[in-house]
């Protein structure tokens, strides 16, 4: 696990070729083992790799979203916000979680944080892609994952380059 943490980095570019089956049913395996606040699973998942909804969804932010153009795959990760009250790190769980298995995989996958981000002056991006996927309004969106081949390789962070300063130990 820890040269998965070394090694995954956020990855935009995608060549052209469709996640196969197995890889796919591994993704949905992971998501659907994920740890939750009480064992609740507030989440949906919607698994897209129709290319005209993906070219949709690369819309759905002002800035930071376009690079899903290029993915043959897009995972929309919803919480129920009516089941539970911490939804929104269940779904971050589930959210990190989906890189990391992409990353074993082979896969490359970038995170598009879309709560409480514009997707215009007068819109949120998460009123936009409920309403492009028929999502409900007590279904919320906190992400979407794209997932692709990478056409890109970029180096792991150095481990001189941690910030060691974060870690505390027994008090602040």
């Amino acid at each position: 696990m820890i040269d998965i943490l070394r090694t995954r980095r956020s990855i935009r570019k995608y060549k052209d070729r469709a996640i196969g089956r197995e890889h796919l049913e591994a993704l949905k395996e992971a998501l659907l083992r994920c740890p939750s606040s009480r064992g609740i699973n507030p989440w949906t998942f919607i698994f897209v790799d129709d290319p005209e909804t993906i070219a949709a969804l690369s819309r759905s932010k002002e800035h930071g979203s376009q690079f899903l153009k290029g993915a043959p795959l897009a995972v929309v990760i919803c919480g129920d916000e009516t089941e539970s009250d911490v939804w929104i790190e269940d779904c971050s769980i589930t959210s990190i979680v989906l890189q990391l298995a992409a990353h074993s995989l082979g896969l490359g996958s970038c995170w598009v944080q879309v709560r409480l981000r514009p997707h215009s002056k007068d819109a949120t991006a998460e009123a936009y892609v409920q309403e492009l996927l028929g999502i409900p309004p007590h279904m919320r969106v906190e992400s979407i994952v794209g997932i692709g081949y990478p056409a890109e390789t970029k180096a792991p962070v150095p481990k001189d380059r941690l910030d060691r300063a974060k870690i505390r130990f027994n008090r602040f």
